[in-house]
């Protein structure tokens, strides 16, 4: 492993670990699950300005269930399963059907459609061992599932709304960059050809009024549907397959889903599933090797380093630290015993993007001096310094961070 490696990344900078007795399995650090947390609600609140509602649904389900969405025939080798010896269970490994369940509660009119719902589902797969990899491969992970349930009219819009929302996140994550392919129909498949066909078109159209003209990739799509998948391109020129969209009319049959149509009558939904990230763990990996382990200042776990000279400046060290807190800017006391040379030297390799240096005069004045990672330094009053950070928070900010 190279030193740009997340492998490395996630030990040097105190994020994470995996260890040889749970294999696939993360134990997230503070500063690991912090960095998860931000990049799980940077995308909550994407979802939820787009319309999506949230929901929660059960990790472990009978097997019942999943043969009646077809997911045991086609999975079940990569389903955990538990048996008690009166009900075979089996860990979800994706949150599709769960969100068919919740749509079915309760009767639906076809003036409530579109409706959507996503989930920051944690899912689980009995991956071979061989196929592992750090936390871009695992065997449990949280995937940003999100389905819309609509009308056949409704499709090419909802595809393009989406396409048009990974777009900006994308964007905004430093990957503005990227490709697509339309994967087509399989040998082994659901549904007949003139539906095929048509799900097929809908979305190539849907991707063409994004501006976007994908490739073909042939028999590549779903048993029960094609899709578009996204491929980021990193600044090593590496292409990461991470998002997809896929157009569904088999799940919502297999489990009975149905609304009222304006005539009156039961029809079914479409299915549209989609996901940006794909999985968390993937994409919290691709960025750490995308920017070198030296995050954006919006997404790193922890954004400023305070650091009083002397324990002669503690308190005012203490208060500078809830000044930035309070602000939602994530601080952390870099005031230990060692020099602060030291201690800048300490926070440079946890990829910290600021410090916050306070001495004697700073506490007179009521000031902080900001050093930046390149060693430039601006003394500012403690209100502007908290100004100036809260305006890098945002993720739309664009900054230069020093690589």
């Amino acid at each position: 492993m190279d030193d740009l490696d997340h492998r490395n990344l996630g030990v040097q900078l105190k994020l994470w670990h995996l260890q040889e007795d749970a294999p696939g399995m993360v134990f997230w650090h503070p500063r690991g699950y912090a960095l998860y947390r931000v990049l799980e609600d940077y995308l909550r609140s994407k979802m939820r300005r787009a319309g999506y509602a949230e929901v929660r649904t059960p990790q472990l389900l009978p097997k019942e269930f999943w043969g009646r969405s077809g997911h045991w025939d086609k999975f079940s080798e990569h389903m955990f399963r538990v048996d008690d010896g009166e009900l075979a269970m089996a860990l979800k490994p994706m949150s599709c059907p769960c969100h068919v369940q919740i749509f079915n509660k309760g009767l639906r009119s076809w003036r409530e459609l579109p409706i959507r719902y996503a989930e920051f589902g944690s899912c689980h797969r009995n991956e071979p061992s061989g196929s592992l990899h750090g936390i871009m491969r695992t065997r449990a992970f949280e995937q940003d599932d999100a389905h819309v349930f609509c009308r056949e009219q409704d499709v090419e819009g909802e595809v393009a709304c989406f396409i048009a929302l990974l777009g900006e996140v994308y964007r905004e994550l430093g990957f503005p960059d990227y490709e697509v392919a339309l994967a087509t129909r399989p040998a082994v498949r659901a549904g007949d050809d003139a539906t095929w066909d048509w799900s097929e078109a809908k979305l190539g159209d849907a991707a063409r009024q994004c501006g976007l003209v994908p490739h073909i990739n042939p028999g590549e799509g779903a048993f029960y549907g094609p899709k578009l998948e996204f491929a980021l391109r990193d600044r090593l020129g590496r292409s990461w397959q991470c998002g997809t969209v896929q157009l569904d009319g088999v799940l919502p049959q297999r489990l009975e889903a149905s609304y009222i149509a304006p005539d009156g009558s039961r029809a079914r939904p479409l299915m549209i599933h989609h996901a940006i990230f794909g999985s968390l763990g993937r994409m919290l990996a691709i960025l750490l090797e995308h920017h070198g382990g030296v995050l954006p200042f919006w997404l790193s776990p922890d954004q400023v380093a305070v650091a009083p000279i002397s324990k002669d400046q503690a308190g005012y060290g203490a208060d500078v630290l809830a000044a930035f807190e309070n602000a939602g800017i994530r601080a952390a006391a870099y005031d230990g015993a060692d020099t602060l040379s030291r201690r800048i030297v300490a926070a440079h390799e946890m990829a910290v993007p600021v410090m916050a240096i306070v001495g004697g005069r700073e506490m007179r004045e009521g000031r902080v001096t900001l050093r930046e990672r390149d060693g430039s330094q601006a003394d500012v009053p403690l209100a502007e310094a908290v100004s100036r950070l809260q305006a890098r928070a945002r993720p739309d900010a664009v900054v230069a961070e020093a690589l």
